[in-house]
C-alpha cells in the first residue's frame, strides 16, 4: 500500500501537504505511511481514498492483479498489518477484484479496549463475527456480538471493536464507500478497482 498512496498522489499532481489537508491526516503521519513506517487504519485509508478520489481497495491492489472474478483462499489473504500489531489486525481479501462497491477484510480486534480511539469514516460497514466474541463500542452504547451475529451501520458513527475473552475474535468486515462519482461511475483508471 505504501507505494500506491504515493503513486496515486503523484498521478494527481498533489503535494504531500495537499493530500494531508484534503484527507484530514497530518503531513507527518502521511509521510510515515508513504515511507512504510506506519500502517493506517481502515478509517484513515477511507479518508485517503476519498481525498484521492479512488475506491478504497485501490490502495491495496496493484492494477496488474485485477480480474473479473477473484477467489481468495484462506491461506492467501494478504496481511495489511504486522502480526505483532497490538491493535486491530487486518487481512485483505478480494484485492484483485475489479470495480466493486464494498471492500472485504478479515479483522482481528484487539483484546484490550484500552485507550483506542473511536474511528469514523464515510460509507457503511457490515461486521460478521466468524469466531469468538466481540464488542462493538459506539459513543452511546456497547453491543456484544457472538459467532454468527452481525451488525450493519453508517461508518460516520464513531465506532471501535474489541475482542472479548482470551483470544482475538475473527470478524468479516465489509466497508462500502460513499464516493460520489458522476452518473454512479467509478473514476476512469485503466485497471484500478
Amino acid at each position: 500500500m505504501i507505494n500506491r498512496v504515493r503513486r496515486l498522489r503523484k498521478e494527481r499532481l498533489m503535494t504531500l501537504e495537499a493530500l494531508a489537508e484534503r484527507s484530514g491526516v497530518t503531513k507527518s503521519y502521511l509521510s510515515k505511511v508513504e515511507r512504510g513506517q506506519s500502517v493506517p487504519s481502515i478509517a484513515v485509508c477511507a479518508s485517503l481514498a476519498k481525498a484521492l478520489e479512488v475506491p478504497l481497495d485501490s490502495l491495496f491492489a496493484d492494477a496488474d492483479e485485477l480480474s473479473e472474478v477473484t477467489v481468495t483462499r484462506a491461506a492467501e489473504r494478504r496481511a495489511l498489518t504486522s502480526p505483532d500489531e497490538p491493535g486491530t489486525r487486518y487481512e485483505g481479501m478480494a484485492l484483485g477484484a475489479g470495480a466493486k462497491g464494498m471492500t472485504p477484510f478479515m479483522l482481528y480486534p484487539p483484546l484490550d479496549d484500552g485507550p483506542a480511539a473511536f474511528r469514523d469514516h464515510p460509507g457503511e460497514e457490515f461486521v460478521f463475527v466468524h469466531a469468538g466474541r466481540v464488542e462493538l463500542v459506539l459513543p452511546s452504547r456497547a453491543i456484544t456480538l457472538d459467532p454468527g451475529d452481525c451488525a450493519y451501520f453508517k461508518a460516520t458513527t464513531p465506532h471501535r471493536l474489541r475482542s472479548l475473552g482470551t483470544t482475538r475474535a475473527t470478524v468479516l468486515l465489509l466497508v462500502s464507500s460513499d464516493y460520489d462519482a458522476p452518473d454512479g461511475a467509478w473514476p476512469p483508471h485503466s485497471r484500478l478497482p
